[in-house]
């Protein structure tokens, strides 16, 4: 799963929780709610089969949620990167903010 915020994180955990599906949840934000990022741990959740939530960035400057979420998806060996979104697309800017953005055909 993709890089997410905290509202969101713990929406999308409370529904797997009720569904009874295994997960576990990685941020860099509030260890209170996610477990702080551990490469070897994440990898170990995946062996057993639990959906892993990669939430709130990596806790650096200037790094994208995009961005972290591709970097621990290459971290982890990610067979999927999921990403919601409000645009059609992927850009090299915010299309709504930036009327000189350009789409990208293929990654």
């Amino acid at each position: 799963m993709g890089m997410m915020p905290a509202s969101q994180r713990v929406a999308l955990q409370d529904a797997l929780e009720k569904e009874d599906v295994p997960r576990a949840c990685f941020g860099a934000d509030d260890p209170g709610i996610a477990e702080p990022y551990i490469r070897r741990r994440a990898i170990r959740h995946l062996e057993k089969g639990r959906i892993v939530i990669f939430a709130a960035g990596t806790g650096n400057p200037y790094f994208t949620t995009d961005t972290a979420a591709a970097l621990r998806a290459a971290e982890v060996h990610a067979d999927l990167i999921m990403k919601a979104t409000k645009v059609d697309g992927v850009y090299d800017a915010d299309p709504r903010r930036f009327a000189a953005h350009r789409s990208s055909s293929s990654l």
